[in-house]
């Protein structure tokens, strides 16, 4: 994961030296790369050990080491587009600018996704996908309806993979989980109970529970034995789920593409799976 992402997810439970220090790289952070350990203390009132045992407490041997995980998760990231517009929709937007500024949070929270979640974090998350016999998906509301779509796609490639929109019957078939067995789990907030007492269950019978949710500290992901992240626009006051279920196609259809690509028959159960419907239509 982006360490610009995980110090962003971090600050508000730090302390205040490190809250401090943290801000200033958030808000800076092609200035912190041209800035001594002693420069940067000096920039933030703090003194110069606390820049190094900040970057300590990250889990890097130094600042030198932070600077260089800085850089590249600077490298990553993304703008949006020149001509879009990313700001809450206002009652009054014309239909231009509403659709600017959606397109523009779309784009802009896909794209957070995809840097908040490190390819190694997304190769554990495929390796326990494509080892398990059954794959179970927990989800309410918008992420529900993520759970159903990746569950028919994960299907269409000829494996077990099983969603109910009810919560007592995810409930009642996760209670059938074992070793091996695989719970996806998602949930922006982390804290949908529904969702949260299904993956514990999960948990207790010994299958592996992949949460879905965004970066901030949160029930699910404590639970979770693989983290995936989602970065949405969400914590203001919203009519629906837009940029959160956005996110969450995002990763879930990088998902699917990297198991076909793991599946060396996959082409045929697609192909397969096409032809079957083909009859369905005029």
């Amino acid at each position: 994961m982006s360490i610009l992402k995980i110090i962003s997810a971090k600050l508000d439970s730090m302390a205040p030296a490190d809250r401090q220090i943290g801000q200033f790289i958030l808000d800076n952070p092609d200035d912190m790369l041209r800035l001594s350990s002693a420069a940067l203390a000096a920039e933030t009132g703090r003194s110069q050990s606390s820049v190094v045992k900040f970057s300590q407490k990250l889990g890097y041997d130094g600042y030198q080491d932070l600077k260089l995980a800085v850089s590249q998760a600077n490298a990553r990231e993304w703008s949006v587009p020149a001509g879009m517009i990313h700001s809450t929709i206002e009652m009054d937007d014309s239909f231009g600018v509403v659709l600017q500024k959606l397109i523009g949070s779309k784009l802009l929270s896909i794209q957070e996704t995809i840097a908040a979640n490190n390819e190694a974090g997304i190769g554990k998350a495929l390796d326990a996908l494509n080892a398990a016999p059954r794959v179970h998906m927990a989800g309410v509301g918008a992420s529900s309806l993520v759970a159903r779509d990746f569950s028919y796609k994960l299907q269409k490639l000829g494996r077990y993979a099983f969603h109910d929109s009810d919560s007592h019957v995810q409930m009642g078939s996760v209670s059938a989980l074992g070793t091996g067995d695989v719970l996806f789990a998602l949930s922006y907030s982390g804290t949908s109970i529904e969702t949260l007492r299904i993956a514990e269950l999960a948990a207790k019978r010994g299958a592996t529970v992949i949460s879905v949710t965004r970066l901030q500290e949160n029930p699910l992901m404590n639970v979770a034995d693989i983290r995936l992240y989602t970065v949405a626009d969400e914590e203001r006051a919203r009519s629906s789920a837009i940029t959160a279920r956005d996110a969450q196609l995002a990763l879930t259809d990088l998902l699917f593409l990297l198991l076909v690509q793991r599946q060396p028959d996959a082409n045929d159960y697609v192909h397969n799976s096409e032809a079957s419907v083909a009859v369905l239509k005029l």
